[in-house]
């Protein structure tokens, strides 16, 4: 299927979707251009970016880039680290990108879905990664997991503002796209989804954003559009038997977890039903309840 050996594939051959573009089709970038803020004169304060910071160098990837390529391999000081986005679950997520061996993780798009959802490939064994799982779910590394790293999904202004240092990943791709265009826009707006996916949520807008977490399989999702009006930014809960803390910011745009230690944990920001159909035992919290 588009090239790789699905023959034993973790998950049920017909809930492999073809998602149109084939292997490739959706090019990642390899270490492309960053340029500092005042050279990004497209990118308005609304805009939604994802940001990293790791290793004292932060780095804001614009979803109006990251809607046509979906993968960026990249380094920082040296480490190589792969950001990858859904533009159809609106999930982004970072990984540490080396292999078993101290090579280095590439990872490319392979044209195909599980759950409505990206699976990455990587070019050394071909196997294919469910992006929102973390995990390999064919080839010579199935079975195998991704470790993710804390990765923002938020508006550019709220990245700009944490991080002054910033620098932006640049239209100067190589590719000829026009990145002015969101050609998901309508999509992200109504309930009808593109490909099936295994567990269907029903009530809420399948596409409200969450805040996602998982912890020792336990998973809980916080509905972001409800906090811009509940006046709880900041929640102590616990989860899986461990305290965690909960911040959203004031207009219910992003959020982010901590742990007891007060260290940032991995979350996932996602439309709802990418969220539960990945985890359909989530708790759902209701803001203000």
């Amino acid at each position: 299927m588009n090239g790789f050996d699905v023959s034993q594939a973790e998950v049920p051959l017909s809930e492999i979707q073809r998602g149109g573009p084939p292997r490739d089709g959706i090019p990642a970038l390899t270490d492309p251009e960053f340029v500092p803020p005042d050279q990004v004169p497209w990118l308005e304060d609304e805009d939604r970016v994802l940001g990293v910071h790791r290793n004292g160098v932060a780095k804001a990837y614009p979803l109006g880039i990251m809607n046509y390529h979906e993968v960026v391999n990249d380094l920082f000081a040296g480490e190589p680290i792969a950001v990858t986005y859904c533009p159809l679950c609106f999930s982004g997520l970072a990984f540490t990108a080396e292999e078993p061996d101290g090579n280095r993780l590439m990872l490319g798009v392979s044209g195909l879905l599980y759950n409505s959802a990206v699976l990455l490939y990587d070019q050394r064994s071909e196997s294919l990664w469910s992006q929102i799982a973390a995990k390999a779910i064919s080839g010579p590394r199935r079975g195998e997991t991704l470790e993710t790293v804390p990765l923002a999904n938020t508006t550019w202004e709220a990245w700009r503002n944490e991080h002054p240092g910033t620098v932006v990943l640049s239209r100067n791709t190589d590719y000829s796209r026009n990145y002015d265009r969101d050609p998901y826009a309508e999509y992200a707006e109504d309930e009808a989804l593109m490909f099936p996916v295994r567990f269907r949520t029903h009530g809420e807008h399948p596409k409200t954003r969450v805040l996602g977490v998982e912890i020792d399989g336990q998973a809980r999702a916080y509905p972001l559009p409800g906090f811009a009006d509940s006046g709880q930014h900041r929640l102590e809960h616990e989860l899986a038997g461990e305290s965690i803390t909960v911040l959203i910011d004031s207009d219910g745009q992003t959020g982010r977890v901590l742990n007891e230690q007060g260290e940032e944990i991995p979350s996932l920001i996602s439309f709802w039903f990418a969220w539960f159909a990945f985890h359909p035992e989530t708790d759902w919290y209701e803001p203000g309840g």
